[in-house]
């Protein structure tokens, strides 16, 4: 199973190459193979339109494997909560096992939890 992974940003954000490198490597360390796109969002109907929290943001088959309940849509930057405090992109760990949940998802397997 290939997961299909887009990486939405604002323009110029800051961590954009950070999560692609971070989606690289995490691609490797969970041996899941995808292909990514890269999405920017520049309006704030655009941001509404996509369900859009902050950039970066990585969807995985579709779907924001990060996604909290009470996030409003924003065209501004996102942070994550990771083992070393809020950063601008989700930890490695955290990263890898959605892919892996993601990638079984998709191939139809119930996914592992992580936690």
């Amino acid at each position: 199973m290939t997961l299909e992974i887009e990486l939405l940003v604002v323009p110029d954000c800051p961590n954009e190459s950070v999560a692609d490198e971070l989606i690289a490597a995490a691609m490797a360390e969970s041996g899941v193979e995808g292909s990514v796109t890269h999405t920017i969002v520049a309006s704030q109907d655009q941001a509404t339109s996509r369900g859009f929290t902050g950039s970066p943001t990585i969807l995985l088959n579709g779907t924001d494997p990060f996604a909290t309940v009470d996030a409003p849509v924003a065209l501004a930057c996102r942070l994550y909560p990771t083992q070393d405090g809020l950063r601008g992109t989700p930890g490695m760990t955290e990263l890898s096992i959605a892919m892996t949940g993601a990638a079984q998802e998709g191939a139809g397997a119930q996914p592992q939890n992580p936690v």
